[in-house]
């Protein structure tokens, strides 16, 4: 991702937030229909070394900061799922158990969109606000989390709404009514800045 011009990435916070891109050349303007699903890879450093465990990184603390740099705040507010994949040792890429198979994956996935569908008609990314305030069933102690929370970590309104929709999502996946403590915690994990 940071590979990109900075001018190019930060044309994807429209889009990425309301679903539309509009251009505007002299006399006309046109919007386009623009959902999509992003996703993005980065290196941890320009070089790809930083944090490795045996192959020393060759890049300067500046050059780390600039290169991460390229991602601005507001376009990763908008990215709602972020995670760190660490280098692993051979033998601990010979020693992975198999994870689950996509089948399996598939079949929960597909159970929690209808879920989603039956109780309001389409998937929580595609909830307005004031629909994720009726829809999202959140426990007492959830919301005093994602509160304490976001004050701790700064978080603005569209983290905040972001991580409801995320958490909500979760709690459809395990096949919970309810949002609880859990669900919150690990969508705020989801959110973990760069």
């Amino acid at each position: 991702l940071p590979e990109f011009d900075r001018k190019v990435l930060e044309v994807l916070r429209e889009p990425l937030e309301n679903g539309e891109i509009h251009i505007s050349r002299a006399a006309r303007q046109a919007v386009y229909p623009a959902k999509f699903q992003l996703v993005a890879a980065m290196n941890p450093c320009p070089c790809g070394y930083l944090g490795h465990p045996s192959k020393p990184c060759r890049c300067t603390p500046e050059s780390v900061a600039r290169y991460r740099n390229k991602i601005s705040g507001p376009l990763l507010d908008r990215i709602d799922l972020t995670i760190e994949v660490p280098s692993l040792s051979a033998a601990e890429l010979m020693q992975q158990e198999a994870g689950e198979s996509s089948a399996t994956v598939l079949e929960r996935v597909t159970a929690a969109r209808k879920i989603q569908y039956n109780r309001q008609g389409k998937v929580n990314a595609e909830l307005s606000i004031s629909e994720l305030d009726g829809k999202a069933r959140i426990q007492k102690e959830a919301q005093e989390a994602l509160g304490t929370m976001l004050e701790k970590l700064s978080l603005s309104a569209r983290s905040f709404h972001r991580i409801m929709r995320v958490a909500r999502t979760l709690a459809d996946l395990a096949g919970d009514e309810e949002v609880s403590k859990t669900h919150v915690m690990k969508a705020i994990g989801f959110r973990r800045a760069l």
